[in-house]
């Protein structure tokens, strides 16, 4: 992000902040960076980094996509990784278009997520071969079963209708990097 001009001047927005990797990373190089999620728990953890830190420029919000409410200035960069399957399409559209409102022009919004890049006719094979390389155990990664309840319990979308949701947005895709397992998708997008 800081290649695309993320500097002292930045204001971030961090949706589905978690554990606030990016955001305390972001912290000292920004002048307010936004850490939003549902989760308190989240949150309470995210506080005790940023005291630990001296993060005085890191806000916390409770919430969510669809019920975060920006206030100050508009955001510069909006960032968010895996946290946008946990909303149905429908709704991902509906943040999508929330998030675009939240950047000033040509703003720039840097998400990662679960985005098959395949066909329909490749799908049972894209998943199948990503099942097959699951961790053994929970110890050391994500197991088959916890990838099966994500298919089956969260909303992974294909990249080839995610991407229209991102120009109905009005949003204009800069870069667009597609996993070599054809489950995740990077974009770098820009509001124009």
């Amino acid at each position: 992000m800081r290649e695309l001009g993320l500097g002292p001047e930045s204001t971030l927005v961090d949706l589905g902040t978690g554990t606030g990797a990016l955001a305390l990373a972001a912290a000292p190089m920004c002048r307010r960076v936004v850490a939003v999620d549902v989760s308190p728990a989240m949150l309470a953890y995210v506080q005790r980094q940023a005291t630990e830190q001296h993060a005085a420029n890191l806000e916390l919000v409770q919430a969510g996509f669809l019920s975060y409410e920006h206030s100050g200035a508009p955001a510069d960069f909006i960032y968010t990784r895996h946290a946008l399957h946990q909303i149905p399409d429908f709704w991902k559209a509906i943040a999508l278009q929330r998030m675009a409102a939240i950047l000033k022009p040509h703003g720039i919004l840097r998400l990662r997520d679960l985005f098959l890049s395949c066909a329909l006719d490749e799908t049972h094979a894209v998943i199948e071969t990503w099942l097959a390389r699951a961790a053994p155990s929970s110890d050391v990664g994500w197991t088959r079963a916890e990838y099966e309840t994500h298919l089956r319990d969260e909303f992974s979308t294909f990249t080839w209708l995610f991407e229209p949701m991102l120009a109905q947005a009005g949003f204009e895709i800069l870069e667009a990097t597609y996993s070599d397992s054809r489950i995740y998708t990077e974009y770098t997008c820009r509001r124009p």
